[in-house]
Parts: C-alpha cells; structure tokens; sequence
C-alpha cells in the first residue's frame, strides 16, 4: 500500500495590491465574505493543512484559525518568495498552491491540479485555460525548494520562467477558463458581484 501524499494547501496573499489602493486582497469582502475564505473552503476538503502566506494583516489572518506566514525577505519579492516561504514551513511533499483573489476556484478544480500532478508523476502541474497558463495555480513538489531558492538569490521573480525549468505538466481548463478570474481592482469586485 502506498502511504497517501502529503498536501499543504497555500493561498498567497503576500501582495502589495497596489491596484486595489494598497488594501489587503485577501481581506477585501465579495458577496460578503472576506476573499481569502473562497481559497480557504476551496483547498480545506483536498490539503491535511492550509498556510496563508501574507506580508501585511497577520492579525486578521490569523482570525481564520490557520497559520499565517511572512516571506523570507520585508522588500515584497512576488509570488515565488510566497511558495519558497511554504516549502520552508511545510512537511508535505506537495503543495497546492491558490491566489488570495480567485473566488470561482472550486475543490473539484484543485483535485484536478492534484490528480494531473499524481497521475503523470511529475514535479509541477500548472493550470492553462486553453490560451494561457495561470502560474499561480499550481500542484507542486517541496523538493523543488533548493531549485526556487537558487531562482530568487540570483535575482528573478517571474514565476513562468522558473516553472518552465521544470517541464510543468499543463492541466486543461478550457471547458472553464472563468474559474481564474481574479479581482485585482475595485471596479473588478464590483463587476463580478453584479454577475
């Protein structure tokens, strides 16, 4: 018998939201909830536990009852210093990995991440919508942690150029690309809330 895979579910909310006035995304309400509680009812059913990777808030991250973790550097480095900060925190051997600000991502997508990961065996399995990847939705192995951190001490930040050292597997979401919309502005949250 294989022993089942541990999983650590991270949402990322270590942005500076600068096109949201500088607010917290994962703090911002849609329909009423706070936006970082979609990602956490979304990864709960899939992940023996959930970081939140913020850089801001601690506090009223940590009012959700899961641990909240800072990245490795104050200078707000993007979203690879998010996931090496989780592959440090965390004992799993794989992450899935969510946005803060993605509040149509559902359970049944992010088995797929996992199940696309498992099925071919590979390190990273990445969502594409039919067009283009979306990087932050991810299935990926901790073991890829000495890799991300040679990545960020060499200077680079762009997350599809690190993935693609590794031949990510691309999970296809053609049937659902709405599922990746993120809300990066206010006139955003308001568009998708009179949806």
């Amino acid at each position: 018998m294989n022993k089942p895979t541990k999983i650590t579910g991270v949402i990322l909310a270590g942005g500076l939201a600068r096109r949201m006035n500088h607010q917290d995304k994962g703090l911002v309400c849609y329909r009423g909830c706070p936006l970082v509680s979609y990602a956490i009812a979304a990864l709960a059913p899939l992940v023996n536990d959930t970081l939140i990777n913020a850089n801001r808030n601690h506090e009223q991250y940590q009012s959700f009852g899961l641990p909240v973790i800072a990245d490795q550097t104050d200078s707000f480095d993007g979203p690879l210093a998010g996931i090496l900060t989780a592959m440090i925190h965390s004992d799993a051997e794989v992450l899935l990995i969510v946005p803060c600000d993605a509040p149509l991502m559902t359970t049944q997508h992010l088995q797929k991440l996992l199940t696309v990961r498992a099925d071919l065996n590979v390190d990273i399995a990445v969502a594409f919508d039919g067009e283009r990847l979306h990087p932050l939705f991810l299935a990926i192995k901790t073991s890829l942690q000495e890799s991300l951190q040679n990545y960020l001490a060499s200077g680079q930040r762009k997350v599809q150029a690190w993935l693609a050292q590794h031949n990510p597997a691309q999970v296809d979401f053609s049937d659902t690309p709405e599922i990746f919309t993120n809300i990066n502005t206010l006139t955003e949250l308001s568009l998708l809330e009179a949806k």
